[in-house]
């Protein structure tokens, strides 16, 4: 592990910007059959609405990529569910949405969440979790821990 020191805020947003890279990503096909007969050329007042027209944004680079497969990563550092919650969190699920998809309260959701953002951090900056603590106190611990210029969002 490097001797990155990221705070809970900044691995939520790695974490955000992975799973945005993720869906840029281009499909996979598996390639079907072919055909040898010539596409069939439609005048414009017949092919017009025929079909949707379907944007993309343009495809990540090479670093937003790297970034990505660093920050997934993190999520194997994690307990199922507690990486389960943080992927929804990050593809921008709405808490109902995660609580009914984990089956779990909001508050034990919430807090399921900000403990699994402090582990990552925690982790990257290359101390060992401390033992025999509480969800409550390791988030209080690492939040202590936190400058306040870097505490924006004010959600923690």
């Amino acid at each position: 592990m490097a001797d990155t020191r990221l705070t809970p805020t900044e691995v939520e947003d790695r974490i955000a910007e992975a799973a945005d890279v993720l869906s840029r990503l281009p499909d996979t096909r598996v390639q079907g059959f072919i055909s040898t007969w010539p596409p069939f050329v439609r005048e414009y007042w017949e092919a017009y609405g025929m079909s949707d027209v379907v944007l993309r944004r343009p495809p990540p680079s090479a670093a937003a990529i790297d970034r990505m497969d660093q920050a997934l990563e993190w999520l194997r550092w994690l307990d199922p569910v507690d990486a389960k919650i943080v992927w929804h969190r990050a593809n921008g699920d709405r808490w109902k949405a995660v609580c009914w998809k984990v089956g779990m309260a909001r508050s034990a959701v919430h807090q399921h969440w900000m403990y699994a953002l402090c582990i990552i951090a925690w982790k990257l900056s290359g101390r060992n979790l401390p033992r025999n603590i509480s969800k409550p106190g390791m988030i209080a611990r690492a939040m202590a821990e936190v400058p306040e210029e870097k505490n924006v969002r004010g959600h923690f």
